[in-house]
């Protein structure tokens, strides 16, 4: 079990990026998307081992009101908005609930991709290698709202990269992303933070910085 744990997100993201390096060769279409907060300090060894520029993907789940834990959709950045259909037609959700729903979160994602990117524009992908990072995949619900919304912003290919994941979520985003890597898929799972020394939680601080550091 010890031997399967990470250092911290760095280390991670350094045996993430060779692991990349190694599938991609120059690839210099390729854009790395982290998921903030954790995947950034990840995401950035992975921009620097490919010499892409570096992004955050923010994704905001759409709750269903009252049950806000059954995500009905999902907004990122971008201005993307993906629906589930079949919960909205099970929970009988009107538009004017939705869009209620997504203003409040809306406001949330600009408030948080101007506290990470400050006035830059976000990174256009529109034909382009995505490669999109977190520290670990557990249910992976975040993810795949990331890969839907991509998806609809017409990226070339889109790549799922982590260092650790649950091997049944792993599994089942290779059914919605072009490539899917895991570096590692411990069994029993329970929790992405096991398997590192130093999981502290990422800051808003060092987001900004992590992306002040690798310029678009």
């Amino acid at each position: 079990m010890f031997g399967l744990r990470f250092r911290d997100r760095i280390e991670a993201g350094q045996l993430l990026g060779r692991e990349l390096a190694k599938r991609l060769g120059a690839n210099a279409d390729a854009i790395v998307l982290a998921l903030p907060r954790g995947g950034v300090p990840v995401g950035a060894e992975v921009a620097k081992a490919l010499n892409a520029p570096l992004d955050v993907f923010i994704v905001r789940k759409l709750g269903v009101p009252g049950h806000e834990e059954l995500a009905m959709g999902a907004i990122a950045s971008g201005g993307v908005r993906v629906l589930n259909r079949d919960v909205l037609d099970y929970a009988r959700i009107t538009q004017q609930q939705i869009d209620a729903v997504a203003a409040r979160e809306e406001r949330e994602l600009s408030r948080r991709e101007t506290e990470y990117r400050g006035n830059r524009p976000p990174l256009d992908v529109r034909g382009r290698t995505v490669i999109i990072v977190d520290d670990g995949l557990a249910t992976g619900s975040t993810m795949r709202a990331a890969v839907q919304a991509l998806h609809a912003m017409e990226p070339k290919r889109v790549i799922v990269a982590v260092p650790v994941g649950a091997a049944q979520t792993c599994e089942d985003l290779r059914a919605i992303a072009d490539e899917t890597i895991c570096l590692r898929t411990p069994e029993p799972f329970e929790a992405v933070g096991l398997w590192y020394d130093d999981f502290t939680q990422t800051t808003d601080a060092e987001v900004h910085a992590l992306l002040s550091r690798n310029p678009q």
